[in-house]
């Protein structure tokens, strides 16, 4: 009877192993319906903005003032501007600032966050206890306070506002790295290595971030639609991207509010896309954390 089992159970194997790869990828979109929604929609955008020069037919900061406010139409899938600008080749060439201010600012606070948050776990004591209480107080703070005073103090140029994107992410990656990365300190491989001699460097890039990951992966992942959302809504309070580079808070601040009644798709479509673009990112972070956390993985 045993012996019966462990061949059926070795030939379920050799079927789940013998998959293709889009089998096993068609298998995961059925798992993560949402989540195949969000990587076809963060998809679409980057090849968008790379293509962008091929696949606009105008430039998104040429002025035509002959064709001011033009409804969506044939010749302007969208409309246009109140300066003549074809709404849609700005959103495309949009997508370009928000998708790199948002994987830039996301990556640089996710991985800031990883790397404090094990040293914090990793060393303890003194240094750990310091640590969170100041990662307490910088989480006193509103997220879109703390950015205004900073590309207040430093200015609104793309590598300041980055960087106001990019602090408020650190403090929430570093509390939940390190959450994970005490319970990685107390295995007693990690006192083993200590015993043998390894330096410190060694067993937190060897030992311990190799078993953060997930959650790092998880953090970053989800903190794109944060970080496109806020850079967003800088622009629009005019301290962030400023003119003429194109972005799509830019948009909204120059016709939200005085052509929403007379010219509704000035500010529709731009609002239209950075709700699509959180929706797509928050959607395919949450299938990266199923997949990635065992806890949460389906069988």
């Amino acid at each position: 009877m045993s012996t019966i089992e462990i061949s059926s159970n070795v030939e379920s194997l050799d079927a789940t192993d013998g998959r293709s790869a889009i089998e096993k990828l068609w298998h995961l979109m059925q798992r993560q319906p949402l989540g195949a929604v969000g990587a076809i929609i963060v998809f679409t955008l980057i090849v968008l903005s790379i293509l962008a020069p091929w696949v606009t037919p105008y430039d998104p900061v040429e002025n035509r003032f002959t064709d001011m406010l033009v409804p969506p139409g044939w010749d302007y899938w969208l409309g246009t501007d109140q300066f003549g600008r074809d709404i849609l080749t700005r959103l495309i060439y949009g997508a370009r600032t928000a998708l790199f201010v948002g994987l830039v600012s996301a990556f640089l606070g996710a991985t800031t966050g990883l790397v404090l948050g094990v040293a914090s776990a990793y060393f303890g004591g003194t240094f750990d206890l310091l640590f969170m209480r100041f990662i307490d107080v910088f989480m006193a703070f509103p997220v879109i306070i703390m950015a205004l005073a900073i590309v207040s103090i430093f200015g609104s140029d793309l590598h300041f506002v980055i960087l106001a994107i990019t602090l408020p992410i650190i403090p929430d990656c570093a509390r939940i790295v390190r959450s994970n990365a005490l319970q990685i300190r107390a295995i007693p491989y990690v006192d083993a290595a200590r015993a043998l001699g390894f330096t410190h460097v060694r067993i937190i890039l060897r030992h311990m971030l190799p078993n953060v990951m997930a959650p790092y992966l998880i953090i970053m992942t989800s903190a794109i639609g944060g970080a496109i959302l806020l850079e967003a809504s800088l622009s629009f309070l005019g301290m962030g991207v400023q003119e003429p580079t194109p972005a799509w808070g830019l948009m909204l601040q120059g016709g939200a509010e005085e052509y929403i009644e007379s010219a509704f798709w000035v500010a529709f479509f731009p609002g239209f896309a950075i709700a699509l673009t959180v929706f797509g990112f928050n959607m395919f972070g949450d299938a990266v954390r199923d997949v990635l956390d065992p806890r949460l993985r389906r069988q």
